[in-house]
C-alpha cells in the first residue's frame, strides 16, 4: 500500500508540473482590443513586448514577472504602428513600424533613434529576425511593395533589396544561420514561402497556397529540417497550418479552425499551436490532423518559443507557457472591428463603401466572389488620422453574394455584399 501510494504521489506532482499557458496580469493590457503585435526575449528572463496601436514598448527583466513602459506614442507624441521587435544581444535592438520609420536601440530600450541610412526608405517593416552576433533581416510590407533589408555590421549600415519579382507583399523573413533562410507573404496567385541560401542575395519560390488573397502570414524554424507556417485565408476558406519536415522541398497542409490564423510555434515536430484574430491557442500534438482550443488567448499574433517548457505569446496581453502560472483574474476583451457598412446593400451598379479608422492605417480593400475566390483589389489606401472616408467602386457583376474584405494594420474584416 506504501509503494502504491508514493507512486500516486509522484504521478500527481508530474502532472500538475506540466507547462500550461496563463496570461501575464502583470503587463498593462489594452483598452479598445487592441493587440500586443511582438514579443521577444532574449534569454529565459529579459524580454520586450510591442503594443501595435499605442505604440507602447514594455521591458521585463524576470520573466514577465514585472514590466516596465519603455515609450509609447504617449510619451513620445507620436502616431506609429509597431509590428515587431528584435533583439541581437540585451542593448542592441530594434523596432519596426507600419509608418515607414524603423527605430534602433544601443541601450536595450531606454532610448531609440531612427534609422535613415537606405537607398531606398522602407515603407513599413513587418517582418525581423536576428541571426548570429551582427546579422538583422527585416521585410515588409503587407499592403506592398515586398523587399528586404539586411545589415551584418549590428545595424550600422544597410541594403535594402527590392523582392517584386517573387512577391507583392512580405511578412515574415526568418534566418536558420547568415546564409540559409524563408520569407513568406503574397504574391498574386496565393500565399508563398522564399528560400535562400547565400543571405538573401538569391531566392528560391518553394511554397504557394495557390489561393489569391491569401497569406503565408508568420513562420517557425524548429530545427534545421522543420519549418512551420500559418495560412491567413479569407472567408469563407479556412486558414490552414503548412508544415515541412525537409527544409522546404515539400509540404503538408492542415486545416486551422480560424481563417484568420497568424501566430504559430511548436516544440516538436508535432506538437505545437497556433491562434489568430478571432481565436485563443489551439494545440496539436499531432502535427495539426486535431486541434485542441485551450481557452487561453484571444488576437494572436506571434508565439515565441524559447525552450519545451517555456514560451510566450503575444494579443490581448501577453501569454507564458510555463509551470509557473499566473493566479490574478484576467479578463479577455474581444476584438474591435473597424466600422465599415455599404450603403445600400442590395447594390446596383455602384457599390459606397464607408470606413470608420480610429487612428493612421493601411487599408487594402478587395473583392471576393461567394465562394471565397479573389476577383479584384478594388483599392489600396493609407490613413494619417482618424476618420470616416467614403469610397465609390464601379460594380459590374452578376447578381449574387459578394464580399468585400478589408485588409488593415490591426486585420482583416469581411463584408456581404448582395448585388441586385
Amino acid at each position: 500500500m506504501k509503494k502504491l501510494y508514493y507512486l500516486i504521489l509522484i504521478f500527481s506532482i508530474n502532472f500538475f508540473a506540466q507547462p500550461q499557458w496563463s496570461p501575464l496580469t502583470s503587463i498593462v493590457t489594452n483598452s479598445n482590443g487592441q493587440r500586443f503585435d511582438d514579443v521577444f526575449f532574449i534569454n529565459e528572463n529579459v524580454g520586450w513586448a510591442a503594443n501595435g496601436f499605442y505604440a507602447a514598448v514594455y521591458k521585463t527583466l524576470d520573466g514577465g514577472s514585472t514590466w516596465t513602459l519603455q515609450m509609447s506614442n504617449a510619451t513620445m507624441g507620436t502616431n506609429y504602428y509597431f509590428r515587431n521587435i528584435e533583439f541581437l544581444d540585451e542593448n542592441i535592438g530594434f523596432l519596426g513600424t507600419l509608418n515607414g520609420v524603423f527605430l534602433k536601440t544601443i541601450n536595450g530600450g531606454i532610448s531609440w533613434t531612427t534609422v535613415t541610412n537606405f537607398s531606398t526608405n522602407p515603407i513599413a517593416i513587418c517582418g525581423l529576425d536576428t541571426v548570429g552576433t551582427s546579422t538583422i533581416f527585416g521585410c515588409g510590407a503587407y499592403f506592398s511593395p515586398a523587399f528586404i533589408i539586411k545589415s551584418i555590421d549590428s545595424g550600422v549600415s544597410w541594403q535594402y533589396i527590392d523582392m517584386s519579382a517573387y512577391a507583392s507583399g512580405l511578412v515574415e523573413v526568418v534566418f536558420l544561420d547568415e546564409n540559409v533562410g524563408y520569407a513568406s507573404g503574397k504574391k498574386a496567385d496565393g500565399g508563398v514561402v522564399l528560400k535562400t541560401i547565400d543571405g538573401g542575395i538569391t531566392w528560391t519560390e518553394i511554397y504557394n497556397s495557390a489561393i489569391a488573397g491569401e497569406y503565408v502570414w508568420k513562420l517557425q524554424i524548429l530545427n534545421s529540417n522543420a519549418v512551420f507556417g500559418s495560412i491567413e485565408s479569407v472567408a469563407p476558406n479556412p486558414g490552414r497550418l503548412i508544415r515541412s519536415l525537409d527544409a522546404g522541398a515539400t509540404w503538408i497542409s492542415k486545416i486551422f479552425p480560424d481563417t484568420e490564423v497568424q501566430a504559430v510555434g511548436f516544440i516538436t515536430e508535432n506538437h505545437g499551436w497556433m491562434g489568430g484574430h478571432y481565436t485563443g491557442l489551439y494545440e496539436t500534438i499531432d502535427g495539426g490532423n486535431n486541434w485542441v482550443n485551450t481557452s487561453v488567448g484571444s488576437n494572436l499574433n506571434r508565439i515565441f518559443i524559447i525552450n519545451d517548457n517555456l514560451a510566450y505569446a503575444c494579443g490581448t496581453t501577453i501569454y507564458k507557457f510555463s509551470t509557473t502560472l499566473s493566479t490574478a483574474e484576467f479578463t479577455e476583451q474581444d476584438r474591435i472591428l473597424l466600422k465599415a457598412s455599404v450603403i445600400p446593400n442590395p447594390v446596383a451598379d455602384k457599390l459606397n463603401l464607408s470606413i470608420e479608422f480610429k487612428g493612421n492605417d493601411h487599408v487594402v480593400i478587395e473583392l471576393y466572389d461567394n465562394l471565397g475566390r479573389f476577383i479584384k483589389e478594388l483599392a489600396l489606401d493609407t490613413i494619417t488620422t482618424s476618420m470616416i472616408k467614403n469610397y465609390t467602386f464601379n460594380f459590374p457583376y452578376p447578381s449574387g453574394m459578394y464580399y468585400i474584405n478589408l485588409h488593415t494594420n490591426t486585420g482583416r474584416q469581411s463584408l456581404k455584399v448582395i448585388k441586385k
